[in-house]
């Protein structure tokens, strides 16, 4: 008979299980119906105490309320430790309600290790409450621990660390290796690009805030990407501005897609070599645009009657949807902007950036008819 015992279930928090054989004889257990088991219905009092909605449970995680042992109390506990109020527990729980399956030893072992990197139980409280699925992953203690004092030795701060550990996990539980080795090729590829040893650390924090996933992605893309795009002709500098552009988002970038993305561009815009390099170093987005979304856009601005030469000058427009750029050139031609004959870097850049220069015109088109407190002006004047 195959049965699934409890520590294996607290310790991993594993949301696929086997179901347990309609023989077992606990009563918590026992199968009402096919694929369906009983509730605890210890562990629903409890949640019910703690003012959680189990009706929510029930409909998403309803698994979690057929172990035969939780630890809802004892996670309470834990949770009120760090500063919980009762509607805090609930949510997480509600979000989370795996929680309680884990043992109280391990969530314990688990607060101390993100205390190490947390300004305060205030602070680690928000983490929780935000990334609870984060949290109570308590499996690979000894690689988290490890992963910690490393990145703790590259002198990242304590909130670039702990915003890793919440919004990519995965990169903790892995040996400590693959990410010493990922961060190696960072360090030698900014160094290479001319980066500066002085603003290393800097630029990093910068490159693991933007994008957290960047340790899970294997050291070798960083080195084709970069590979690829030298070989296209980028000097040292411009890879520099590319990869700060791009961020950790070049090492997602596969040198098939990007040249296909370059072969499309090149052709819309007629561009030479020179001026195809020019609007990569402008818009470094297009290297990693999927050509369907490339050629939507770009017939979208000739439909909108934009020239290919005022594309050349903003080739950024092309980060814009459609969507997006005709409703900006509506708005603007309701002061009489015809963005035709116009600059495109009126429309580009962010929502924030376009109120702004709407604005300006809006104040160079608002002209008062009569002020009613302006002196008259007479003949003698």
């Amino acid at each position: 008979m195959l049965r699934v015992t409890t520590a294996s279930l607290c310790t991993s928090c594993q949301r696929v299980r086997l179901l347990l054989p309609s023989s077992v004889s606990a009563s918590t257990t026992t199968l009402s119906a096919p694929n369906k088991r009983l509730e605890n219905q210890r562990t629903v009092d409890s949640l019910y105490e703690l003012s959680v909605d189990v009706r929510k449970v029930r409909k998403f995680k309803s698994w979690v309320l057929s172990e035969s042992t939780a630890y809802v109390s004892e996670t309470a506990d834990l949770l009120k430790d760090m500063g919980a109020d009762t509607t805090v527990i609930a949510s997480i729980l509600e979000t989370h309600p795996e929680a309680v399956l884990c043992r109280p030893e391990d969530v314990a072992a688990q607060r101390d290790l993100w205390v190490s990197v947390c300004s305060s139980k205030r602070a680690l409280l928000s983490i929780v409450s935000k990334f609870p699925a984060s949290f109570f992953t308590v499996t690979h203690h000894s690689n988290q621990q490890a992963n910690i004092l490393y990145l703790q030795s590259l002198r990242l701060s304590k909130r670039i660390i702990s915003k890793l550990m919440a919004s990519a996990p995965q990169s903790f539980s892995r040996p400590v290796e693959r990410n010493k080795e990922v961060i190696h090729t960072l360090r030698e590829t900014y160094l290479d690009l001319g980066g500066d040893e002085g603003n290393l650390r800097i630029w990093l924090q910068k490159l693991l805030s933007q994008n957290p996933y960047i340790l899970l992605r294997p050291a070798e893309a960083w080195r084709d990407s970069l590979g690829f795009l030298r070989e296209k002709g980028f000097t040292t500098e411009e890879l520099l501005s590319l990869v700060c552009s791009l961020r950790a988002s070049i090492a997602e970038l596969k040198p098939e897609a990007m040249q296909q993305a370059l072969d499309y561009i090149e052709g819309a815009l007629t561009c030479s070599k020179d001026e195809l390099k020019q609007v990569v170093i402008c818009c470094p987005a297009i290297l990693y645009y999927s050509l369907p979304t490339l050629a939507g856009r770009f017939q979208g601005l000739m439909d909108s009657g934009m020239s290919i030469e005022q594309m050349k000058e903003t080739p950024n427009i092309l980060e814009l949807t459609t969507q997006i750029v005709m409703y900006r050139i509506q708005k603007l031609a309701s002061y009489g902007y015809d963005v035709r004959s116009g600059s495109l870097d009126v429309i580009v850049g962010t929502k924030k950036d376009f109120e702004m220069s709407y604005a300006k015109l809006n104040l160079r088109q608002q002209r008062p008819l009569f002020n009613p407190v302006a002196p008259l002006r007479t003949a003698e004047e």
